[in-house]
């Protein structure tokens, strides 16, 4: 009689003790032309091959911040403004051990509160955003999170990127997250040359069904955060580069492109300090650790 197959459970928790297997090296492929009079039905099987590759690379993309509720990824994706998920995540478990719920967090003295939230930087705004929206769940929401785009729009510090990040992530409600990395990444593919967040939105939206937004964007982000950087795209260890119309842009050379590599595919410690079971990455260190 065979061994009985391993649970999912435990394999999860062997993938998440795994390091993230290296993409694959690229041999120089030439740069993907993209037609200036492109249709719009090509470039809809252009972006969605993209989008079908990254999900192969990226099985365990995530929302990179630590939260346990709909109230605590609002308020950390509020921080998230300008620093990293990594800062913001090291930031939040004092945060929210103090104000653990929209009213404790609506009577905090700011003075208490910029000191937990300065290491996210511009902490008296976030700090005045966050009593602001505090204050709105309290006394116009019942001290809950709204599900809905144009309720979460109405509170102090939160704008469309936000609200999707909590409809995607808290609410099972699909929604694109256009942040920098979103958008440098769709220009880069030739996907639109806006540059306006909302009108990014928009053109993605009419490229993808609705059920693939959420997942989407976490996919690109990771994509931008680990392999196509702003400054220094990893050309030559991107597993996309045969489909990219600006490769070359980085460095081509596979060796000098894998030492570009960061977080789990550069063999280190991801954004998150509980990252979900299926990631291959390490944890990363509390704030203030060696």
């Amino acid at each position: 009689m065979g061994k009985p197959a391993k649970s999912a459970k435990a394999a999860a928790s062997r993938r998440a003790t795994e390091p993230a297997k290296a993409p694959r090296t690229v041999k120089a492929p030439k740069s993907v032309k993209v037609p200036e009079d492109e249709s719009h039905l090509a470039l809809v099987r252009r972006a969605r091959r993209i989008n079908r590759e990254l999900a192969d690379v990226y099985p365990y993309a995530h929302p990179e911040l630590d939260f346990r509720n709909p109230f605590e990824l609002l308020v950390a994706t509020v921080l998230s403004a300008q620093t990293t998920d990594l800062r913001v995540n090291q930031t939040t478990p004092a945060l929210f051990a103090a104000y653990p719920t929209p009213e404790d967090m609506a009577a905090a003295v700011p003075e208490e509160m910029e000191e937990l939230i300065r290491p996210t930087g511009f902490f008296r705004a976030k700090t005045k955003s966050l009593l602001g929206l505090s204050a709105a769940l309290r006394d116009d929401f019942g001290g809950e999170v709204p599900d809905r785009l144009e309720d979460l729009v109405k509170l102090p510090g939160v704008g469309r990127k936000t609200a999707n990040v909590v409809l995607g992530n808290a609410y099972g409600v699909p929604g694109i997250t256009v942040d920098t990395h979103f958008g440098r990444l769709v220009r880069r593919w030739k996907w639109t040359d806006e540059e306006d967040p909302v009108k990014v939105e928009a053109v993605v939206a009419d490229i993808f069904p609705k059920s693939e937004w959420t997942m989407l964007s976490h996919r690109v982000i990771f994509h931008g955060r680990r392999i196509c950087h702003s400054r220094k795209p990893a050309c030559g260890a991107c597993p996309i580069a045969p489909l990219c119309p600006s490769y070359g842009e980085g460095e081509t050379d596979p060796e000098k492109a894998r030492k570009l590599l960061k977080y789990e595919m550069g063999g280190r410690p991801g954004q998150r300090l509980s990252p979900p079971p299926d990631f291959p990455g390490k944890p990363a260190p509390a704030l203030g650790a060696a």
